[in-house]
């Protein structure tokens, strides 16, 4: 598997400024839980934080803190809520963008990308990035799935749509280079101990993640 990298999903920080939607504040977590997290991360070279839904608090609190302690991460809006209450706007976007922070696309909408007939699955796959891309003035090839839900067919239309790099939900570790990548969501029950064991957990585990997560991609684009 070559090199790993535990990758760490989070999405809403602090208190939210809009209604969520049914079990999103599942995913949710406090100012107090996530500076737990920043300070179990700091200084680790193989852990790799990434943000889905392009919440508020991408900026009014993530940014702030991932500035301080020298952090980059990488961030994946829903071009279609840019602007909406409680998600960022374009402004916030670019803000982004020019303290290093990585972009990349988490589709139009929270869509299943398994259910997409074609022109839902090019608005997802291919009109969110341009417009992010065109936002931040650069090539936005990164996606994360929603749900993490994926199959055969989806990684197939991720390929065709030209993307570089896939985040999953599957958990575990994956390798710093492979094109799927497995994720580990923080949810509203995070604390030190369960922090500790996805952070430590056996490599005999990352390596069978990984191992599954390469088959799958190879029958995917055969």
């Amino acid at each position: 598997m070559g090199v790993v990298t535990v990758n760490l999903a989070l999405h809403g920080i602090g208190r939210p400024a809009r209604a969520l939607d049914p079990g999103e504040d599942e995913r949710w977590v406090t100012v107090e839980q996530f500076e737990r997290v920043l300070d179990a991360v700091e200084g680790s070279d193989d852990v790799h934080l990434t943000f889905d839904d392009g919440n508020e608090s991408d900026v009014e609190i993530v940014l702030p803190r991932l500035v301080d302690r020298g952090l980059t991460a990488e961030f994946f809006p829903l071009a279609g809520r840019l602007g909406q209450r409680g998600y960022l706007d374009r402004d916030g976007l670019r803000e982004l963008v020019r303290a290093g922070m990585e972009i990349g696309s988490h589709g139009w909408e929270p869509r299943d990308w398994r259910r997409l007939d074609d022109r839902h699955a090019d608005r997802e796959l291919k009109d969110a990035p341009k417009l992010l891309g065109d936002l931040c003035g650069r090539p936005v090839r990164r996606y994360s799935l929603p749900f993490g839900s994926y199959d055969r067919r989806v990684l197939s239309r991720l390929r065709q749509a030209g993307a570089t790099r896939v985040y999953t939900s599957d958990g575990g570790a994956a390798s710093r280079d492979g094109w799927l990548q497995a994720r580990t969501e923080l949810g509203y029950d995070l604390d030190d101990e369960w922090l500790d064991v996805v952070l430590t957990a056996s490599p005999q585990v990352y390596r069978r993640a990984g191992r599954w997560a390469s088959r799958l991609f190879r029958r995917a684009v055969r």
